[in-house]
């Protein structure tokens, strides 16, 4: 047995004595795929903790907690049950430490007790965490076998300031080894699968996270995202998420692959299963002042009138911008129909929505894979050399393990050469706002497009290993745009139905269009993407709320 392997066996030897005998499951056959309803029904839980649990809406869990009503120890013993009844369906937990969390939750109820006030906005309310985010005393593996023994020296910042909110941080979640997949594999902990349907990808990086709210084991997530690795997983299992702009959320204390890269740059943000469970954790963290905590957060405090979009007219008729597809991959019939319902939604409520145009994504495109292939070879085997791990190098089944990585099939680009593509990104990003704002002429709102409504991926998630495509969110990586993810509908194969060939693009828009079975994708969730410009956090959300409130209208059956 290699040094890698026994790293492997010993991490998950601790990591299953971490779960308590009495909260072992019977785990449904493999030939179930959809396991959502598993958790409330499986009869381990209690009939208060399936309450709690199915609450999904943070402020109603933070006002009980804050009132006595539920105690922080009966919320978080919920969800820790609650997410290890995930862990078993889907395998979404890296890091498991109950006693912990019960003994922070224990201080704050006394706290609550003793003081008659909370300790802050996120008082008990428990939060789960992407690996990569450290937490003093325990490993941040990040996928790697070869990490397993590191240990965090102090906590990552945001977990400095979930602390300092009154938030339970309680477990970490599973990511791709080398973080750079948008599916969820590793040799470590093995492979995440999406609950409503096991066939499928819970995406990736942040798949861990996405497949255990999707099951309701955690109220708020935390997940990462340098070219899509938060809104795909938000996307695949029907929930809400938002990636800021990179710098206005604190990623100090975050590991990462290729760090030390600084052109695009990866961004933190929260995933849950509302709306307003996103506002809020926004809201908390903000109210910590992260830029006197993080050199490299940009001292902006929340905005109530950018919440309340002052600079876009207020909220009345706002002009949306419908990106159908990004010129490359032509997204399934599915998407196409989410973007129809969402515009008719919109047009109903007294917007305006006109066509988006791409500009230059497939340029974009280029610059990302040239930029991160700089030295991903050497990074990813500087974390793997001293044990032998080989590299994984796809995410499919029977995955090979050539060393190359996605990343690291060429050799590193020279100092020069890298600095000519950060100039030409600089360049291309430029085109893009001005193509932005040269929308003023055809809004009818004296102002330019509010926002770009757009395909988070071409799919619902696709089958294991066959997740290809990720251009349509990292194109506003490379922008530093801000960006949501909100749900939509599902796949219905009465109406989704495929449809004739097309004209192909190129050879992966026809690997996109053979890919869709209607029966592979039934049920499947289905989401979008809000796109604002940089550092519009507070705009991103509200404009969110104005089509997740419009879509709320629309006929069940048209969903």
């Amino acid at each position: 047995m290699e040094k890698w392997q026994s790293l492997v066996a010993d991490k998950r030897r601790r990591q299953q004595n971490a779960i308590p005998s009495a909260w072992l499951i019977a785990e449904p056959p493999k030939t179930v795929a959809n396991v959502t309803s598993f958790p409330s029904e499986c009869g381990l839980l209690t009939e208060k903790e399936v309450l709690i649990t199915e609450t999904v809406d943070i402020n109603i869990l933070l006002r009980k907690i804050a009132a006595s009503e539920w105690s922080s120890v009966e919320v978080v013993t919920a969800f820790y049950k609650r997410a290890v009844i995930a862990h078993q369906l889907v395998n979404c937990l890296t890091e498991i430490d109950i006693p912990r969390a019960i003994a922070r939750a224990a201080e704050l109820d006394e706290y609550l007790r003793t003081h008659g006030k909370v300790v802050g906005p996120l008082h008990g309310l428990p939060v789960s965490l992407k690996d990569q985010i450290s937490v003093k005393g325990l490993e941040t593996t990040m996928g790697y076998a070869s990490w397993v023994g590191q240990y965090a020296e102090c906590d990552a910042t945001i977990v400095e300031i979930l602390y300092e909110c009154g938030a339970v941080p309680f477990v970490k979640t599973n990511l791709p080894q080398t973080l750079l997949w948008i599916e969820t594999n590793n040799l470590l902990f093995g492979r995440t699968v999406n609950p409503v349907n096991r066939n499928l990808t819970s995406g990736g990086s942040s798949g861990g996270e996405g497949a255990l709210l999707a099951l309701k084991g955690s109220p708020l997530g935390i997940g990462t995202d340098l070219g899509g690795s938060l809104r795909i997983p938000t996307a695949y299992n029907g929930l809400y998420g938002l990636k800021p702009s990179a710098l206005r959320m604190p990623l100090s204390g975050v590991v990462s692959s290729i760090q030390g890269q600084d052109s695009v740059l990866s961004s933190l943000g929260p995933m849950a299963n509302t709306l307003s469970g996103l506002k809020a954790f926004m809201e908390a963290i903000f109210s910590q002042e992260p830029w006197m905590k993080d050199p490299l957060v940009a001292p902006m405090p929340w905005s109530k009138a950018r919440y309340e979009l002052a600079e876009h007219g207020g909220g009345n008729r706002l002009c949306f911008a419908i990106m159908w597809h990004d010129g490359a991959i032509k997204p399934h019939p599915p998407v196409t129909r989410a973007l129809t319902l969402v515009k008719d939604a919109l047009t109903i409520a007294g917007h305006q929505v006109i066509d988006w145009q791409p500009l230059k994504h497939l340029e974009f495109s280029n610059l990302l894979n040239s930029i991160w292939s700089a030295g991903s070879r050497e990074d990813f085997l500087e974390a793997t050399m001293s044990t032998g791990e080989p590299i994984l190098d796809s995410m499919e089944l029977n995955a090979g393990t050539s060393g190359a990585g996605y990343f690291a099939k060429t050799t590193g680009t020279g100092a020069h050469e890298l600095w000519k593509l950060h100039k030409l990104k600089t360049e291309t990003r430029k085109d893009y706002l001005d193509r932005w704002q040269n929308t003023v002429q055809v809004t009818g709102t004296g102002r330019p497009i509010d926002a770009i409504i757009c395909p988070a991926t071409p799919s619902a998630a696709p089958p294991h290993g066959m997740n290809k495509y990720s251009n349509y969110t990292r194109v506003w990586n490379a922008l530093d745009y801000t960006a949501s993810v909100f749900p939509v509908t599902t796949v219905n194969p009465d109406v989704d139905i495929k449809q004739p060939p097309h004209e192909f693009s190129n050879s992966l828009d026809k690997f996109y269009y053979e890919m869709y079975e209607l029966e592979t994708f039934r049920g499947a969730p289905i989401g979008l993407q809000l796109v604002g410009r940089m550092l519009e956090e507070e705009a991103v959300l509200a404009m969110t709320k104005i089509v997740d409130d419009a879509l709320k209208v629309v006929p069940t059956h048209k969903l």
